[in-house]
């Protein structure tokens, strides 16, 4: 039987249908909403391993660390730090890395290599969708599980200056902040000195538990001249500077308690050599990440290289560092040397919060999961 014209188009124009709704059903996934904090504090622990006597393995672990403070370098391209160009423009980081108490780290970051998308993996420990790319200019309320607001509801007291993104995605979620506009491109100083400027007093403040600082200005100038600009170096010595404020007071705050800070040093995105991001190139993708605190101290002869992970394993490590639950979009895995210090049993535990998280993901999302008894 023969089709007649005004059918085979029918039949075309079904096929262009359906084709286009599978790939925005690829492409833009309806994003997962967030419990709300109620739901948060009622939630059940991890279930108790069967093996072993009577324990506290149905609690979270307490807090490793006292306070964390998060500066994020925009465009902070892996080779910045751990390049020819961090051992001039940044020696203190230099130092830090090479023969401190810190582990360093070659963050994978997943394209899109935009902000707004980039900062969702960061503190859900998910992959954002390319709709996020439309959406960063004017970036939505984060719904999804995640960190910030893992760490409000247990009633961490958060302070943010810097990229406004944060203040949009997470509008109710601080108790201080001061956001700056990356629309300014040809703005490289200015937007940053506005978030220095609040380091003086903040570090010496004792009534915040966790600090977000979001530094524009070098991704500012690869936008303008490139990553080769000499302009870089100098952001670089600057950057470098406001870490080592930051540090030192972080250590001279230790003496008077008793868990350690962290101090984590990241980027969102690389930069390519024509000095933009958002594609998938290695310099566009590898991201530097450093995390600093007195607990990771390392004895005489200990050479740390930095070792590759995903961008998404920060949000895991973040939740078990603050003693919160880990979001449960997260894909990523706790990065195991800021543990490994501790006893074998607490190794396990952590371990194990991780292992549960990921296994009620596959559970959740793949009909098929059966896990072994």
């Amino acid at each position: 039987m023969r089709l007649g014209s005004g059918t085979f188009a029918a039949c075309c124009v079904v096929i262009e249908v359906l084709g286009v709704a599978l790939f925005l059903r690829g492409f833009f996934p309806a994003p997962v909403c967030s419990f709300s904090e109620t739901e948060h504090q009622t939630e059940s622990p991890a279930p108790e391993p069967s093996a072993g006597a009577i324990s506290n393995w149905t609690e979270l672990p307490r807090p490793l660390f006292r306070k964390v403070v998060i500066m994020l370098i925009d465009a902070l391209r892996d080779d910045f730090v751990f390049g020819s160009k961090g051992v001039k423009f940044m020696p203190y980081t230099t130092y830090l890395v090479e023969k401190g108490s810190s582990h360093s780290f070659v963050a994978e970051a997943k394209p899109p290599t935009v902000t707004m998308p980039r900062i969702k993996a960061l503190m859900t420990g998910g992959l954002p969708g390319f709709i996020d790319v439309v959406r960063n200019l004017n970036s939505p309320a984060l719904l999804e599980d995640n960190v910030i607001t893992r760490a409000k509801a247990a009633g961490k007291r958060i302070i943010f200056y810097g990229d406004e993104t944060w203040v949009k995605l997470f509008p109710k979620h601080f108790v201080e902040y001061d956001g700056t506009t990356s629309f300014f491109v040809s703005d490289y100083t200015e937007v940053d000195d506005n978030v220095t400027r609040h380091l003086d007093k903040v570090l010496k403040r004792r009534d915040w538990d966790v600090l977000i600082l979001h530094y524009l200005g070098l991704d500012h100038i690869g936008h303008v001249s490139g990553p080769n600009s000499p302009l870089v170096g100098r952001k670089l010595s600057e950057m470098d500077s406001v870490l080592m404020k930051i540090h030192t007071s972080l250590l001279s705050e230790e003496r008077e308690t008793l868990l350690p800070n962290l101090l984590v040093l990241c980027g969102d995105h690389g930069m390519s050599e024509a000095g933009g991001h958002g594609a998938s190139s290695v310099e566009e993708v590898n991201t530097a990440l450093i995390l600093i605190s007195s607990a990771f101290e390392r004895k005489p002869g200990d050479i740390r290289h930095p070792k590759y992970i995903q961008q998404t394993d920060l949000a895991a490590t973040l939740s078990i560092g603050l003693g919160l639950p880990i979001p449960k979009s997260s894909i990523g895995s706790l990065i195991f040397p800021v543990v490994e210090g501790k006893p074998m049993r607490e190794q396990l535990r952590f371990l194990h919060l991780n292992t549960v998280q990921l296994s009620k993901l596959l559970q959740e999302n793949v009909p098929s999961y059966e896990k072994e008894p």
